[in-house]
């Protein structure tokens, strides 16, 4: 399934590009990650999910896909900053139909708040890109997730990825080339006594051009199993790692596995799933 993208004719420059369409090509996969949704609260429920929640949405871009994917899904995106969301709104709402938009609801606000609880129940809820990182302290991490379970409803689950590996605690700058420019992830700053982590994205074109630290994040660095731990405290009953599969070369299939544990990896990119 395609995702709707802003276009830009021509060769794209700093001047030209728009960071939220260069951010849904280099980062976003919501094909993916809808796939494994879908696998994993099957085979939980036997069915597949019709009622899902966007948190940290942005642009909403995967909850509009999510409506995208079957008649009747009903997606719920939430997001404090106003900014994504009108781009969101101008550029991603458009792509849908009438009939199909009107099956998409983004609220601002806090995804602790009342609102974003209200809107369910909810067969899943999503925190994607690492966004949840925001919260530092512990106590405010299972807050949040106290509030997720208490929005799901019978069989509900819910879905969050993380980072894993010794690279995510080096100070290092990774580029990717793309069709039409270049992905810079900049791993900024890691403090090992507070887990503290400052990133950036930045973005390269042909003609020298750059748009730099388009977005900067600045979060903390939570470890699988400290997840683990955090999600059973806040009344989780089971919570599973799902782990993208490699071919002989070691690449990444696409298609994503339960794992007990895992090999020693520099980076190890992994769906956390809880229930319960």
């Amino acid at each position: 399934m395609a995702k709707p993208k802003a276009r830009v004719a021509g060769a794209l420059t700093a001047r030209r590009a728009d960071r939220h369409a260069l951010y849904q090509m280099s980062v976003q996969e919501p094909g993916v990650d809808l796939d494994v949704v879908d696998m994993v609260y099957k085979r939980a429920n036997g069915r597949l999910p019709v009622r899902l929640r966007e948190d940290f949405c942005g642009t909403a871009l995967t909850a509009s896909c999510f409506v995208r994917r079957r008649a009747g899904n009903i997606a719920v995106g939430v997001d404090l900053d106003p900014e994504p969301i009108a781009w969101g709104r101008a550029h991603i709402v458009p792509a849908l139909t009438p009939e199909q938009a009107k099956r998409l609801t983004v609220l601002r606000g806090d995804v602790r708040g009342e609102r974003a609880r209200k809107a369910g129940p909810f067969d899943v809820v999503l925190a994607f890109n690492f966004s949840y990182w925001i919260f530092r302290q512990r106590s405010v991490l299972r807050g949040y997730f106290e509030q997720v379970r208490a929005a799901l409803g019978k069989g509900g689950v819910f879905f969050l990825d993380c980072m894993a590996g010794s690279d995510v605690m080096v100070e290092q700058q990774e580029r990717t080339r793309k069709k039409g420019f270049v992905y810079v992830w900049d791993q900024r700053r890691y403090d090992p006594l507070t887990g503290s982590l400052t990133c950036a994205i930045s973005f390269e074109f042909a003609d020298g051009s750059r748009i730099k630290d388009a977005f900067v994040y600045q979060w903390r660095l939570w470890t699988v199993s400290e997840l683990r731990d955090v999600l059973a405290d806040a009344g989780f009953a089971t919570v599973e790692a799902y782990v993208e599969k490699e071919d002989k070369k070691g690449n990444g299939t696409g298609e994503y596995a339960k794992r007990e544990s895992a090999p020693a990896d520099r980076c190890l990119l992994t769906y956390l799933v809880a229930r319960g």
